[in-house]
């Protein structure tokens, strides 16, 4: 239980509509008091789900917050499962140490569960506090900085000179670009289904978040008429003594085949006056690695996004389809979710999967955090297994579950929440 100095419990209660700013403050303040544009806030105001966020209060003061949108996840066979996305967490500075976010986390996994949604997902800000609490890295994120001066495309995809660009204000272009996107969610595992509003995020431009660069430009990759990809890009002029120095920062692509994708990024490569492409967000498979001339020259780096956290093992493992056929006792280990605690018996391949308790002897050892990091497929449980985090406990039982659980193309979360 939380407790205020003296001992006495704190208040933990779901989010009033009048308490918004005050718990938004607090949130803001946690993450170091910087105060958002405008335009951000209010954004983020219309999508908080009040019934699904919660505060922990000291007397009139709100001292943490944590909050869950509804989501629903395409999974490994293309399901989109319901999940609730773990947002907005914080506990202000006077009251670390106390059991806050212990409590929130305890309350919101309860809720998360009488809501009837099998998995919770989050973007960690600081990854080692979340592993206690079940949740375990399945994706990842790739960086690059890319020295166009040195790197070029060295192969393009055949009918990538049919693909027509055209510039559009990112607004008049929000509908095609949704479209691509929504195509898109169900071909890869750890992609959002986009819920009323949120095609928004992809257009927030404060002036204050661009460090010197352009506002958002925006390209329509066009095929007979057809959208089949854009690019959300923003370009900051920079001056050597010898010339233009300019960077290109890629906020967002999308395509539908790969001479569009291809089009899009050598339209990038080629902005005048630029000499470097930076990007933030991509998929640790993404085809322009492949394209290029110099991989080592684009700095490739790569860092971990979403952690998953199954909240009901039975239905968050029915709810996807197994690479290879599967039929695997797990035996699972959840302190802080005791009713996934025990044996359970799954059966999978790529039409379908059941998962049971059961009384068999187990097959495999491994605890909730890592059924989680290997759930969407980017993450081996082999490769856990050989850093001790899974162990076999039958012959063969790994080798066969690895590749069940593997998925074909890389997991990835195009964007925060």
């Amino acid at each position: 239980m939380a407790t205020d100095a003296n001992g006495s419990p704190i208040d933990l209660r779901m989010l009033g509509k009048d308490d918004w700013d005050t718990w938004y403050d607090t949130l803001l303040r946690a993450f170091g008091g910087v105060p958002e544009a405008a335009e951000e806030r209010e954004l983020w105001r219309s999508l908080t789900e009040s019934d699904r966020s919660i505060g922990a209060w000291d007397g009139d003061a709100c001292v943490g917050t944590a909050g869950a949108f509804g989501f629903r996840l395409t999974v490994p066979g293309g399901a989109s499962v319901p999940a609730a996305g773990v947002t907005m967490v914080g506990v202000a500075g006077t009251h670390r140490r106390r059991g806050v976010l212990t409590s929130m986390m305890r309350r919101q996994l309860d809720d998360i569960r009488s809501w009837g949604e099998p998995l919770a997902l989050l973007t960690a800000s600081e990854p080692a506090i979340y592993g206690r609490f079940g949740y375990g890295a399945a994706t990842f994120q790739l960086r690059a900085e890319i020295d166009t001066a040195r790197v070029r495309l060295s192969s393009l995809p055949a009918g990538t000179d049919a693909i027509r660009l055209r510039y559009a204000a990112p607004a008049d272009a929000l509908a095609a670009c949704e479209e691509v996107y929504g195509r898109l969610v169900p071909s890869r595992p750890g992609m959002l289904a986009r819920q009323p509003g949120w095609e928004r995020v992809g257009l927030l431009d404060p002036e204050s978040a661009r460090e010197g660069a352009s506002p958002l430009q925006c390209v329509l990759a066009e095929r007979d008429g057809e959208t089949v990809g854009h690019a959300r890009y923003r370009v900051k002029p920079e001056w050597e003594f010898a010339g233009p120095e300019g960077v290109v920062s890629v906020e967002d692509l999308a395509a539908l085949e790969p001479a569009a994708d291809a089009a899009l990024w050598r339209f990038l490569f080629g902005i005048d006056l630029t000499s470097k492409v930076t990007m933030k967000v991509r998929p640790v498979d993404d085809a322009w690695q492949y394209l290029v001339s110099d991989v080592r020259r684009c700095a490739p780096k790569v860092r971990d996004s979403l952690y998953v956290r199954p909240v009901e093992v039975g239905a968050a493992l029915r709810a996807r389809t197994y690479r290879a056929p599967v039929d695997v006792v797990f035996e699972v280990e959840d302190a802080f979710c005791p009713w996934n605690a025990g044996r359970w018996r799954l059966s999978g391949d790529t039409k379908g999967a059941s998962c049971e308790r059961t009384v068999d002897t187990a097959d495999v050892a491994l605890s909730v955090r890592e059924l989680g990091a290997a759930y969407l497929g980017g993450v081996s449980l082999t490769a856990l297994a050989a850093a001790g985090r899974v162990r076999e406990l039958r012959r063969g039982a790994l080798a066969e579950a690895s590749l069940g659980f593997g998925s074909e193309v890389a997991p990835w979360l195009p964007h925060g929440f």
